[in-house]
């Protein structure tokens, strides 16, 4: 099912579509010309392709964008017989994207989409050109726990204030007022899906270090970081420096999330990185 929504692209409704899968309904959001080079955007656990609105109308003068819901999350499906893990998350991604008639991007990924990102590459190292990590811990060393948890079974969906709590620590920058649809993305989630996505990325990291996968990948990469980040040790961010030729960004005064913090200072190293690599549909 294809329908518009009247979404964040330039010019034009975002073109929203249900792509059903064994597993259940993916989510999908295209905005900018079918023609233009394909980039990915993967957003973090406990959110959606809503996260992205902000920095979509940027990035579409240039890019068919492409934003999916993980399963889980947003409005794909939540079953609760189903796994979360990493690499079944971007099996369904590339899946996606093959039903897209997608057979190049550059995949972006925020927060503990960036470590789907990373599995992507390592099952689809044909599908995906180059990566973009933003803010996306490189190794469990590197978290910073948090306060408080969001709530427990018996408190399922949270209260705002538990809500408010939660996202807090996902934004620094001064006076920034978190979105109300980044709430109810939570809200919407189970407490299976929420907690068995947050275990499915610890459990990921456990394995092997992000450093780690990407260096022997061979895809150029891309790691942009609040210096602020208030979930992972900004200063992380150099360990992606053992990746061949990384580039890495640390953007002064923004937190853990810096494509809704200041979308055009996030948007600018991308679209250069993204121009370098970009492969035009045929």
């Amino acid at each position: 099912m294809t329908v518009s929504d009247g979404g964040p692209q330039r010019g034009g409704a975002t073109e929203s579509s249900t792509l059903p899968m064994d597993d259940g309904d993916i989510h999908v959001c295209q905005d900018g010309p079918r023609d233009a080079p394909a980039l990915l955007l993967i957003h973090g656990s406990a959110s959606s392709t809503r996260s992205w609105d902000p920095m979509v109308p940027l990035l579409t003068g240039s890019h068919r964008v492409i934003r999916i819901d993980l399963l889980g999350h947003g409005r794909s499906a939540k079953p609760a017989e189903r796994g979360y893990a990493l690499p079944d998350q971007a099996d369904r991604v590339g899946a996606a994207l093959d039903r897209l008639g997608v057979e190049h991007a550059v995949v972006v990924g925020h927060s503990s989409g960036g470590a789907v990102a990373t599995a992507l590459a390592e099952q689809r190292p044909d599908l995906v050109t180059a990566l973009a990590l933003i803010n996306t811990g490189p190794r469990l060393d590197a978290f910073i726990a948090p306060g408080s948890a969001a709530a427990g079974p018996s408190q399922w969906p949270p209260a705002d204030e538990q809500l408010r709590r939660f996202a807090s620590t996902a934004f620094s920058r001064a006076g920034y007022r978190i979105p109300p649809e980044l709430l109810d993305d939570v809200r919407a989630m189970t407490y299976h899906t929420f907690t068995a996505t947050m275990q499915a990325t610890r459990h990921y990291l456990e394995q092997r270090a992000l450093p780690d996968r990407l260096a022997v990948l061979g895809k150029s990469l891309l790691v942009i970081f609040g210096e602020d980040d208030r979930r992972w040790r900004s200063s992380s961010a150099s360990d992606y420096r053992a990746v061949p030729g990384a580039k890495v960004e640390l953007l002064p005064g923004l937190g853990h999330s810096p494509l809704l913090e200041d979308p055009p200072r996030t948007a600018a190293p991308l679209l250069a990185f993204a121009a370098t690599h970009a492969v035009r549909a045929d």
